[in-house]
């Protein structure tokens, strides 16, 4: 649990200073849960400079609490988490000042965005809050108020959990948060997870990541997993102590991040998926006649491949509707055996391929067409899909063929440019699976919009 913060102060000497504003806003690594926000009553006058900073002016501090009157909700709020703050040392620093002139020590872990963000999204003109979130696409509103602030490191903040690809973050939580003691009922673990699309972890005691998966509804996956009667379901059952999530709102990014995920932390228990989902592939080679013919084949990695399966009878199911699609010969393409024509030749659907009525030059120029169509090959695009709220949406980045990562974005900020795109983009490893789940998924699904540049 994190407890994202914002103090704005007096100014003034060094370990002098007095709060002005503070807002808390504790966040579970997917939402925020809870929230406090007060002015403060600092007891000594605001320097003229922060005044013209902030707007928060001496009159309107009069009738504020006092730091003694809001100290018992600060502990109470921020109970078991890590404080979160752009520049930490500066809040965490102020907050325990505060709390010593009360006589307690206020001790907690921190994590500073600022520092955060250099690891994580290096290279930036500025890791200033506010010129940050803005060159991220990140909405910011009331600038210099505690409670902007705030929500704005919020909204980095979760950039940033999404940005750790190798959950070092994510891990730091776990381990923080999960005590030793009894195994919670799986029924809690249950009741604690939403019923929308994406990632889940399954965590071990020691709070190691023992399986991972992704539905478009965790709460019933989960539940599948611990009522399941099979050999690695009770395995399951016996060790899980915790179950983390990461919604995504898109379910081809919940394919996509959990393909990866498991590359990156080879669960025990999702042994299958390690190395590759697709073993089947279609490629092309010449007939005696000059015919391209399309084949499907078991994949190999020295052969330069079309598209892939998993399995040969999807491989064959969608070589069907494709050869039917592009006006091409089953016969040709061995899915039709005779030595007549083929069976779409009398349905007038093959133009005579198959007996050499059509010539290889035409015939081809529809291999080609569908080729092109369907190969990643120098394929730019950007994949618009559902986010993970209703006033939010998902992109994934194509370039070149290559796999870039995704990003999700307000509706009140239209992503109209590339170079926008590839500064929020949350960068993701391209390899032969991410290429075919994406074929896969827009040959199967809907999405609400594909852009190519």
């Amino acid at each position: 649990m994190y407890a994202i913060l914002d103090i704005e102060t007096t100014g003034g000497q060094y370990n002098e200073e007095g709060i002005t504003e503070i807002a808390i806003y504790k966040f579970d690594g997917h939402e925020v849960v809870d929230q406090f926000i007060s002015l403060v009553n600092p007891e000594k006058p605001i320097q003229p400079f922060v005044v013209n900073l902030t707007g928060i002016n001496n009159a309107m501090l009069r009738s504020a609490p006092k730091f003694y009157e809001v100290a018992k909700r600060i502990v109470e709020i921020t109970d078991g988490c890590i404080l979160v703050a752009h520049n930490a040392s500066f809040d965490y620093r102020i907050l325990r000042m505060e709390f010593r002139r009360l006589g307690f020590d206020y001790k907690k872990s921190t994590l500073c965005t600022v520092e955060l963000s250099k690891k994580l999204i290096p290279e930036q003109p500025s890791y200033s809050l506010g010129k940050l979130v803005r060159s991220l696409g990140i909405p910011i509103a009331d600038r210099h108020r505690a409670s902007g602030d705030a929500m704005a490191t919020v909204k980095l903040f979760k950039l940033l959990l999404a940005k750790d690809v190798e959950k070092e973050i994510v891990k730091s939580f776990v381990k923080t948060e999960v005590k030793s003691g009894l195994l919670p009922k799986l029924l809690d673990i249950v009741e604690s997870l939403p019923s929308k699309t994406g990632i889940y972890y399954i965590h071990n005691e020691k709070g190691d990541i023992i399986y991972i998966g992704k539905s478009k509804n965790i709460k019933k996956r989960v539940n599948q997993h611990f009522t399941g009667t099979s050999r690695k379901s009770k395995k399951i059952q016996n060790e899980v102590y915790t179950v983390t999530f990461e919604e995504t709102g898109s379910e081809l990014i919940a394919l996509l991040k959990e393909s990866e995920e498991i590359k990156i932390n080879k669960p025990i228990y999702n042994r299958a998926q390690r190395k590759t989902l697709f073993g089947w592939a279609l490629y092309t080679q010449k007939t005696p006649n000059g015919y391209i013919s399309l084949k499907i084949e078991k994949a190999d990695g020295r052969k330069k491949e079309i598209t892939s399966f998993t399995s040969l009878e999807e491989g064959k199911k969608i070589l069907f509707k494709m050869t039917e699609q592009y006006h091409l010969c089953q016969k040709i393409n061995g899915l039709y055996n005779t030595k007549k024509s083929c069976f779409q030749y009398d349905t007038k659907q093959c133009y005579g391929a198959c007996i050499e009525k059509e010539s290889p030059e035409d015939y081809n120029k529809r291999v080609d067409n569908f080729i092109t169509e369907n190969s990643f090959a120098n394929n730019n695009m950007v994949i618009i899909d559902k986010g993970r709220s209703h006033d939010e949406r998902s992109a994934t980045l194509i370039e070149n063929g290559i796999y870039k990562g995704y990003c999700f974005y307000s509706l009140n900020f239209q992503v109209n440019n590339i170079d926008i795109l590839r500064n929020i983009i949350i960068p993701m490893q391209s390899n032969r699976d991410t290429k075919n789940i994406i074929q896969r998924y827009l040959r199967k699904h809907k999405v609400q919009k594909v852009l190519k540049f």
